[in-house]
C-alpha cells in the first residue's frame, strides 16, 4: 500500500486510472465536485473504488462541511448550514447547539453513506481570529476554544453515529492564518503561549480518529517549515503536545503554500511525520511523482489507518435522514 491519498478526474475511473490505482495501492480516495454527478453515478463510482482496492473499508473522502464548501450539491442532495449557523446559536443555547450539530452531522453521514463515501473532512477545529483571512471565517465553529471543541466532538460524534468518520483539521491551527494556504504561504508569529489557544480544541479532541495538518509556518515552533513540512510541529507539537496518535494526514499536496516537484512534496509530509499524503487534483503526472517518489506506507501509519477506519464498523444511526433535518432546524430557528 502506498501512503497516498488521491483524486481521479471525473465521474467513473479511466482505464488509466484504473491500471494505476491496481499498481499503487493507495491508501484511499478523495472526491470533489467534478467526480459528482448524481446518486446513481456517485454509487456507481465508490464501489467501482472499492472493488477495484479489494477493501469494504477503503477511505472513501469527500470535503462536505456545509455551506461554501460541498462538493454535492442541491438540488441532486439537500444544502447544509456552515460551522458560524451553530456558533450563533452557541450564544442562546449551547445544548442545543451541540444536539443541533450531532444530528447535522449524523444526517450528513446518512447522506455520504447512501453513495458510499466514509470518511467526511469535518469537523475544522481551527479558533477564528479577528482580521484573520476568511479562508476559515464562517466555516469555523467559533473563537473560544471549549465552543469549538464542544461542537467538533458533537460532530465527530454525529458523523460516527451515521457510519462515517471524521477528520479534525487544520491541526495545530488555521484561525490566525493572514493568507489562504490555497494561494500562497501562511506565516504566523504568534507567540508559543498565544498559540495554546489554538491547539485547545485539537488536545480536547486527541482521540479522533484522523486529522489533516495546516500548510502554515509557526514561527514560534518552527520558522523554517510549514506544520506539514515540520518534523518539529508534527513530532512535538501535534503527537506530543496534543497527543495526537490517530491517522494523520497532509493537507493537499497541490495548494501553492508548498513549493517543489510533487515528489518532493510528497516525501517531504511524510519524511515530516504524516502517516499519508493527500493529492487532490487527479492530475496523472503529478500522481505518479508522487508515487514514484513515496515509500510504501509504514506498519505504524497502517495500524493507523485501519483503527480509524474500525471506529464506524457496525454503526448505523436508526433515526431517519428527514427526522434528523428537522430536529436540527428546530434547534437553529431558536438563533
Amino acid at each position: 500500500m502506498t501512503p497516498l491519498i488521491l483524486g481521479l478526474s471525473g465521474p467513473s475511473l479511466t482505464d488509466e486510472e484504473r491500471a494505476f490505482f491496481r499498481e499503487v495501492v493507495p491508501a484511499g480516495y478523495i472526491l470533489f465536485r467534478r467526480n459528482v454527478i448524481d446518486r446513481a453515478q456517485l454509487r456507481a463510482l465508490t464501489d467501482d473504488l472499492r472493488a477495484l482496492s479489494g477493501r469494504d473499508d477503503v477511505p472513501i473522502l469527500i470535503d462536505q462541511e456545509g455551506g461554501r464548501v460541498a462538493r454535492m450539491q442541491p438540488p441532486e442532495w439537500a444544502a447544509f448550514p456552515q460551522g458560524a449557523r451553530f456558533d450563533a446559536l452557541y450564544d442562546v443555547a449551547p445544548m442545543s447547539a451541540i444536539e443541533a450539530i450531532r444530528a447535522n452531522a449524523t444526517a450528513l453521514a446518512l447522506m455520504l453513506r447512501e453513495v458510499g463515501i466514509n470518511v467526511d473532512c469535518l469537523p475544522l477545529l481551527d479558533v477564528r481570529q479577528p482580521g484573520a483571512h476568511d479562508i476559515i471565517g464562517d466555516r469555523a465553529l467559533g473563537s473560544e476554544p471549549l465552543r469549538v471543541a464542544a461542537l467538533g466532538r458533537a460532530t465527530i460524534e454525529g458523523l460516527r453515529a451515521g457510519g462515517v468518520v471524521g477528520i479534525v483539521k487544520h491541526i495545530p491551527g488555521h484561525g490566525r492564518a493572514m493568507a489562504d494556504s490555497h494561494l500562497e504561504l501562511p506565516v504566523v508569529d504568534a507567540s508559543a503561549e498565544d498559540l495554546e489557544t489554538d491547539l485547545a480544541p485539537f488536545v480536547r479532541l486527541n482521540t479522533a480518529p484522523m486529522a489533516m495538518t495546516a500548510h502554515v509556518v509557526y514561527s514560534a515552533w518552527d520558522a523554517q517549515d510549514c506544520a506539514s513540512l515540520s518534523p518539529i510541529v508534527i513530532g512535538e507539537i501535534v503527537r506530543k503536545r496534543v497527543g495526537f496518535d490517530g491517522l494523520l494526514m497532509s493537507d493537499d499536496l497541490g495548494m501553492h503554500a508548498l513549493k517543489g516537484d510533487f515528489g518532493e512534496r510528497a516525501t517531504g509530509v511524510i519524511a515530516a511525520g504524516c502517516d499519508v499524503a493527500l493529492h487532490c487534483s487527479g492530475d496523472m503526472a503529478e500522481m505518479i511523482a508522487c508515487a514514484d517518489a513515496v515509500p510504501g506506507i509504514s506498519a505504524e501509519a497502517r495500524i493507523r489507518l485501519d483503527r480509524a477506519m474500525a471506529t464506524i464498523a457496525g454503526t448505523t444511526t436508526t433515526v431517519p435522514f428527514e427526522a434528523l433535518i428537522a430536529k436540527r432546524d428546530a434547534f437553529l430557528a431558536l438563533a
